[in-house]
């Protein structure tokens, strides 16, 4: 028991990486070389730049999610990459990101987009202002 919760752990983190990988990519090829990392940096003191943008930044995930490889099939949506579109939502990038995402990263055809047995995409709450 102890053993497969340290290969869960394990697995979880490598995922993570791989993620965070995808998107440093993509913002690294959109002359983001310098500024990735922080872009990237999210803490319990992050917060949302502009309130307006909030709705914006979700259905941008949520597209990236649908219409991109750039999560895993089994993937939960993340708060964190919220705050890393809100941001790119404020560089006016978050577009090109998108195009980017979907040449780098394409959905192949017959992958699901949802995780097995899963009825809809989980929707991220609204942070608090």
């Amino acid at each position: 028991e102890w053993q497969k919760l340290n290969y869960d752990i394990h697995t979880l983190r490598q995922v993570r990486r791989e993620v965070r990988n995808r998107w440093k990519r993509i913002l690294e090829d959109l002359g983001f070389q310098k500024e990735a990392d922080s872009l990237l940096s999210v803490t319990k003191l992050s917060t949302i730049s502009d309130s307006k943008n909030t709705r914006k930044a979700r259905e941008m995930l949520l597209k990236l999610a649908e219409e991109t490889n750039i999560f895993p099939t089994s993937w939960e949506l993340s708060e964190r990459y919220l705050f890393v579109v809100d941001r790119l939502i404020a560089l006016d990038a978050a577009e090109e990101f998108f195009k980017l995402a979907r040449r780098t990263y394409p959905k192949k055809p017959g992958v699901p987009c949802l995780a097995d047995g899963q009825k809809e995409l989980h929707y991220l709450p609204f942070p608090s202002p």
